[in-house]
């Protein structure tokens, strides 16, 4: 398997940049590909074993977004980032190639989700989204978005392959237009960098800094194989058993569980 190291270079004005080759500024699409098999709270704690953050405070969401597209499931992607400011038409006076430019800039990083930061929230008059410009972006190459602002033509958007984690509804894009982009946003409570890997479904989002993505699939993996061959098993196996043989084999697979995981990263895990 290829591991991330083998791809990723240096950080270079918040974007991978490659050491070998510009044109591969990011691991392999396969990678990210692979840690779309487990939902996000498993992301999450794979993640927690192996990061030097406070797991409460850092990288996950603090505030309640809606995923509008469940059915998609877990999404993967790299963070490109936008602020909007839908009720001001000022912007599209001050900067009328800001669309242009925007999307010239997040065009050549594969594959990603548009973090949106909507300085109207909570109002949010209007919304960046709608079938147009959700398929103008799944085109270049972008696979969802978490906005703590607004969608709309959620069936459409479905339909494009683009998925969606919002604030809420609403019908209009009032005077949409980009206002800042490839800069530090703050979504549900929580701060977004280029480059961050995201992995989001119906449970939130959780946020990955570029230092922390080598160890991450390694840790999906172990993680997911520890739980299955230890406490999932003396708990499904338990049936038939009574307490007194049921609570000492549950608390046997905790032993073993923990144990592994002190092996493995050093770490006590959720027990």
């Amino acid at each position: 398997m290829l591991a991330l190291s083998d791809k990723v270079g240096k950080v270079e004005d918040g974007l991978f940049m490659s050491s070998h080759d510009p044109h591969d500024r990011y691991p392999d699409p396969g990678i990210v590909h692979q840690l779309k098999r487990w939902n996000t709270p498993t992301i999450d704690i794979s993640w927690e074993q192996t990061t030097k953050r406070n797991p409460v405070r850092d990288g996950i969401n603090h505030e309640e977004p809606r995923d509008f597209m469940p059915q998609r499931g877990p999404t993967v992607g790299y963070a490109v980032t936008l602020v909007i400011e839908p009720s001001n038409p000022s912007h599209r006076a001050a900067n009328p190639n800001a669309g242009e430019e925007y999307r010239r800039c997040i065009a050549s990083v594969p594959p990603k989700i548009v973090v949106v930061q909507d300085l109207d929230k909570p109002r949010v008059p209007g919304s960046h989204w709608c079938e147009v410009n959700a398929t103008m972006h799944r085109s270049l190459g972008c696979v969802g978005t978490i906005t703590d602002g607004a969608v709309r033509d959620i069936d459409e958007m479905t339909d494009a392959g683009f998925k969606a984690l919002a604030q809420r509804l609403c019908v209009g894009h009032a005077f949409v237009h980009p206002v800042r982009w490839g800069c530090e946003v703050e979504v549900f409570g929580t701060k977004v960098q280029p480059g961050d890997l995201i992995h989001a479904d119906k449970h939130g989002f959780l946020v990955i800094a570029p230092e922390e993505q080598e160890r991450l699939l390694d840790a999906a993996t172990f993680m997911d194989r520890n739980e299955c061959e230890t406490v999932i098993p003396a708990a499904r196996d338990s049936d038939d058993d009574d307490l007194a043989t049921m609570l000492p084999k549950m608390e046997a697979s905790i032993d073993v569980s923990r144990e592994n995981l002190k092996t493995k990263f050093s770490a006590e895990g959720e027990w």
